[in-house]
């Protein structure tokens, strides 16, 4: 009967350990980036990939160099920043390592072994012992679980820093061009203010015009000729932007930009932006799943509260005395921490609070989410309606109004003061129509990026983040 007993017990044990064995998990031969790719392709319509091996950088470095082979465009600059952003392939890295510490927390502890030989007066004495961490095995299918969870938070976290890397070049773009034309349309307005300085200057030797009016046209050249200089600043400051986001140096430096901004697209309808952002959020979703692992974390906690140390040791002796007499003494060792002074309740408090405090940071961010989707929505459509007043109503207003004042001042019915304030004028609203289109175009990317995650410029910078499941489940014993 006790035989019996016995293989039951060792049947029992060797099924325990290939269920866990069973359930380890092991490194994937992507690292992780599957769910990556995938919502890249499927929310931005792109290519994104981890460059590991010689051959994929050759890769990337060959696609990189078809899409600047032509003038670049919105969509080719967001493609290269995918492909090419160093920055963005060291959020890869920490996938990488992520997924290296799921796999590391499903495998069971490693036992340790010790080996003691004593000898005194011609006795020996050798006692070997094998020790188990038991409650860390006991416990080893709860905390992967809370591992694959915090890794599957990992891999959102990461599709949020792809969608930010691609708002960003995005945006970026856009600056750039919009400061490119900027600065070709002053470069005109100054040939013409130089050509009318000029002629100003020419009837004033004449004594066909006044010294007041020379100096007025002569304060227009040098007027416009200072915002060139500042436009054109601006122009090498965003290319600069431009050049980081993408990732470039070298030969590459010489990429070609569109000498304006496109055209309008097609307005965006959005019927529930709340709703919208609160499903697709990427950064929404990745906190939930650190909330849950917090959650599962805390269920941890509470079960082994009273339990700060659970060891099994095997034990076995040999012993052999002068006279010759040898003795093998087998048998093992539980030890387990008596919580005398503290039963659990001050770890099961900071655990219950920590995680908490975590319910009602992802609740603050969720009213964050959909305030932010209703700003962006009513930015974008606003930026819309200026940039479409300036094209359809003020620019040609203003047309007509240079076309008239010049007639009107060869006619001699106006004088040069007046053409050369329309001039001015002119100018100004040409540039802020360039601007306001800009600006159009930045909205539609922060709309976007309010629906899906990959935020501006503010919400790339450091933020509380949600306590960690580590720091909890680190309240009980591993």
């Amino acid at each position: 009967m006790r035989s019996v007993r016995s293989r039951l017990a060792r049947a029992s044990a060797v099924a325990a350990l290939s269920a866990t064995l069973g359930a380890c998990a092991s490194i994937s031969a992507d690292r992780g980036m599957t769910p990556v790719v995938s919502r890249v392709s499927l929310d931005l319509g792109k290519d994104t990939a981890k460059i590991v091996t010689p051959a994929d950088a050759a890769a990337v470095r060959s696609r990189v160099a078809r899409l600047l082979g032509a003038p670049l465009t919105a969509d080719a600059a967001v493609q290269i920043a995918l492909l090419n952003n160093r920055g963005l392939q060291a959020e890869y890295n920490a996938l990488g390592v992520s997924e290296a510490e799921y796999v590391e927390a499903s495998l069971p502890p490693s036992p340790t072994v010790s080996i003691e030989r004593v000898t005194y007066r011609g006795e020996l004495d050798v006692e070997r012992r094998l020790v188990a961490d038991l409650l860390s095995l006991l416990t080893l299918p709860r905390r992967a679980k809370i591992a694959e969870t915090e890794f599957r938070a990992a891999q959102y976290k990461t599709i949020q820093a792809t969608f930010r890397t691609a708002a960003n070049a995005r945006r970026a773009y856009y600056r750039a061009v919009a400061a490119r034309e900027t600065a070709a349309f002053l470069e005109t307005a100054r040939a013409s203010a130089a050509a009318s300085a000029e002629l100003t200057k020419k009837l004033g030797e004449t004594g066909a015009t006044t010294k007041l009016n020379q100096a007025r046209s002569g304060a227009l050249y040098a007027e416009v000729a200072t915002e060139l200089a500042e436009a054109r600043l601006e122009a090498s400051k965003e290319r600069e932007a431009l050049t980081r986001e993408l990732g470039l140096w070298g030969r590459d430096l010489d990429y070609r930009l569109p000498s304006r901004l496109p055209g309008f697209p097609r307005l965006k309808a959005q019927s529930d932006v709340e709703a919208t952002a609160l499903r697709r959020r990427v950064d929404l979703i990745g906190d939930r799943l650190e909330l849950d692992a917090l959650a599962q974390s805390y269920g941890l906690t509470e079960q082994t509260r009273a339990i700060s140390m659970l060891e099994v040791t095997g034990i076995a002796n040999h012993s052999k005395s002068a006279e010759g007499d040898k003795a093998n003494p087998k048998g093992f060792e539980v030890a387990v921490q008596i919580p005398i002074f503290d039963f659990g309740k001050a770890r099961s408090v900071k655990a219950q609070e920590a995680y908490m405090g975590a319910v009602n940071r992802l609740l603050e961010k969720a009213v964050n989410v959909r305030s932010e989707a209703r700003e962006a929505y009513a930015t974008y459509r606003g930026r819309y309606d200026i940039a479409r007043a300036f094209q359809t109503r003020v620019l040609p207003l203003r047309k007509i109004i240079t076309d008239e004042s010049q007639l009107q001042y060869n006619g001699m019915l106006v004088d040069a003061f007046e053409l050369l304030t329309n001039a001015r004028e002119n100018v100004a609203s040409n540039v802020a129509a360039i601007r306001a289109k800009r600006d159009f175009f930045i909205a539609d990317v922060d709309f976007q990026a309010a629906l899906i995650g990959g935020g501006g410029a503010e919400e790339a910078s450091p933020e509380p983040k949600l306590a960690s499941a580590a720091s909890a489940s680190s309240a009980s014993p591993q």
